[in-house]
């Protein structure tokens, strides 16, 4: 059964850091793209960045590039999202997600492309 726990969300102010983690569970991570997506309220799920455990490619949405660091540590089959220098914008539930494919490249952004999804974690950013 797969399974994912996002963990790490909360309330920080503007400029602030939060770090993100995807526990995953019931799927080889090798053979996956693991996602990070973000929703805000009244607005539709977005992609905010993407690695391939397999060889650490990494895709970024231009809005949290420089800003959020996406990265994983194989060995706990966990993903972590390193949010620094947090917006106004950037607030929503952010949820994590396996893609089966290993050439996230173009496709990554792409809801369809993930198989599960967590149950997020809210995030808040006060001006």
């Amino acid at each position: 059964e797969v399974q994912l726990v996002e963990s790490g969300g909360g309330l920080v102010q503007a400029g602030g850091s939060l770090r993100l983690s995807c526990a995953a569970s019931g799927f080889t991570f090798d053979d996956y793209s693991i996602g990070w997506f973000r929703q805000a309220p009244g607005k539709e799920r977005e992609g905010v960045s993407c690695i391939t455990p397999s060889d650490g490619s990494t895709y970024y949405a231009d809005s949290v590039k420089g800003r959020f660091t996406i990265s994983v540590d194989n060995a706990k089959n966990t993903v972590y999202l390193q949010m620094d220098r947090l917006k106004p914008e950037d607030p929503g539930v952010y949820y994590c997600a396996p893609a089966p494919d290993t050439n996230a490249a173009g496709i990554w952004r792409h809801q369809h492309v993930y198989d599960y999804w967590g149950q997020g974690t809210q995030v808040t950013v006060s001006s």
